[in-house]
């Protein structure tokens, strides 16, 4: 099992002082893992601080703005003087706007795409350097179903994440060679504190989902983690370019046939 463990490995997680990516820190940190977050508030870093030592993890938080290239290459930088270089590369921060699109403004459009797809490559390209001169590297896009399916309300969203669907193939494609792999995991419908609101027994979506899903509940932040681990270790040395589907087999599945 030895090849599963992340010790001596600094990983970064963007905006995990909360949710999915911090269930992935833990988990890396478990495997061995140093692990470095970022968010765009200085109480949301010193939140997550917090959580982490509760759990006793010594993780490193940054305020940093993925959107911002300077703020990210001088985060990089600090991260490298500060902790050391990065092995492993988790692009989770993102945001969703529930719009019609008829209704949502290109200014709405464009904040999407900036955060969920130009974001992850900012990041991306900023601790690849460091990875080709030492020929060893991991990145992770966090994707989603919305990578391959579409849905009411979440055009920009579906947009930005099936372009991280592609720029993680792209990504492998040119930094292959440097034993680099570059790979997106894309979470189905996850039980977080967010969606709490629609997982009522008898509300709408719950019954939606359930029936929509074969395993027939909601994932877990925890269903991610042992993925997510696998992605960034090396078992995976010679995964690349492929998008890893946690969904409990929806994207598999026509759905229930009506009584």
């Amino acid at each position: 099992m030895s090849t599963f463990s992340l010790k001596g490995k600094v990983a970064l997680i963007t905006g995990a002082s909360y949710g999915i990516g911090m269930a992935i820190a833990k988990a890396y940190a478990e495997a061995g893992a140093t692990i470095v977050f970022n968010d765009i508030k200085a109480e949301l870093i010193e939140k997550g601080l917090d959580e982490y030592k509760s759990c006793g993890i010594k993780a490193h938080g940054y305020v940093c703005d993925v959107t911002n290239e300077d703020q990210v290459n001088a985060m990089v930088a600090q991260i490298a003087a500060e902790v050391g270089t990065i092995d492993i590369l988790v692009n989770n921060a993102g945001i969703i706007k529930r719009i019609p699109a008829v209704d949502m403004t290109a200014e709405e459009f464009r904040l999407v795409i900036d955060i969920d797809l130009t974001g992850p490559f900012i990041v991306a390209k900023a601790v690849a350097p460091a990875m080709i001169e030492k020929r060893a590297g991991k990145i992770i896009n966090i994707c989603s179903m919305m990578s391959e399916l579409g849905r009411e309300t979440v055009a920009a969203y579906a947009s930005a994440k099936g372009g991280l669907k592609m720029l993680t193939k792209n990504l492998a494609s040119e930094w292959g060679e440097f034993n680099i792999q570059v790979n997106g995991l894309g979470p189905g419908y996850i039980a977080t504190p967010q969606t709490a609101p629609l997982r009522t027994p008898g509300h709408p979506f719950n019954d939606f989902i359930i029936a929509k899903t074969p395993a027939a509940r909601w994932g877990t932040p925890e269903d991610l983690t042992g993925p997510a681990v696998f992605l960034a270790s090396g078992a995976s040395d010679f995964v690349n370019g492929h998008i890893l589907y946690v969904d409990g087999g929806i994207l598999a599945y026509i759905g229930k046939q009506p009584k």
